[in-house]
């Protein structure tokens, strides 16, 4: 999943880029509201952080352009203002969630977690594709009730397929969604995780899951023949 922070205040920016990358996330930044206006416009988001008080472009500034450009990121606002009519006012705008500064991270991971799920019209924490079942509020995946260790990019991954199982997801719209460097359209770096991810969900008694699409990508899926 990508996301992208608008934040600001370096050290709490930095620390929000770190804690969200080691939670598995693709992560862009922006430092004020100028460059994360065109930071969100030049790319397709799963979830927008934004700081109201940024220097350029102010934080309910920006949120109007996004809308009126049609983008439909999610977004979560984090501001020392916790005044009523600020949190309204932000909501109204089109904004998802609202954090009050100062905020434990894990608050903070586990709203970015539920609004990614909010992307993909997922309400439950756990996801269940066959015999694979994936607690998306720990991070924590079982084979066939046995837990299985991933790493965080095979993390992601198995996430972004689950959360869209059954459609057919292309290696551009993967790396996208799961990497931080553009994509590079000679990289097998794609084909190398899911070589993984098959690797660690795989079982003798039960169908595979990850489904191959030449020329398309990739799905996850049950399928019966």
């Amino acid at each position: 999943m990508r996301v992208l922070v608008i934040e600001d205040y370096e050290i709490l920016r930095l620390a929000l880029v770190k804690a969200l990358r080691e939670d598995g996330y693709a992560v862009d930044e922006a430092a004020d509201g100028v460059s994360g206006l065109h930071a969100a416009t030049a790319e397709d988001h799963d979830l927008i952080v934004l700081d109201l008080m940024l220097p350029g472009l102010d934080g309910f500034s920006l949120l109007t352009k996004l809308r009126e450009r049609g983008k439909n990121s999610h977004v979560l606002i984090l501001t020392a203002r916790d005044r009523v009519d600020d949190r309204v006012r932000g909501l109204d705008l089109g904004a998802d969630d609202y954090l009050v500064k100062p905020f434990a991270m894990e608050e903070f991971l586990a709203r970015v977690r539920a609004l990614v799920r909010r992307s993909y019209t997922r309400k439950s924490p756990l996801l269940r594709i066959g015999h694979v079942e994936i607690a998306t509020d720990e991070h924590r995946v079982r084979v066939d009730g046995e837990p299985v260790e991933l790493t965080a990019k095979e993390y992601a991954l198995l996430e972004y397929l689950a959360l869209r199982s059954g459609q057919v997801v292309s290696r551009t719209e993967i790396w996208e969604h799961v990497y931080d460097v553009h994509f590079d359209a000679a990289s097998n770096v794609v084909d190398v995780y899911v070589g993984y991810l098959r690797k660690k969900l795989e079982r003798p008694n039960h169908p595979n899951l990850i489904h191959t699409r030449r020329g398309e990508g990739y799905m996850l899926a049950v399928e019966t023949t």
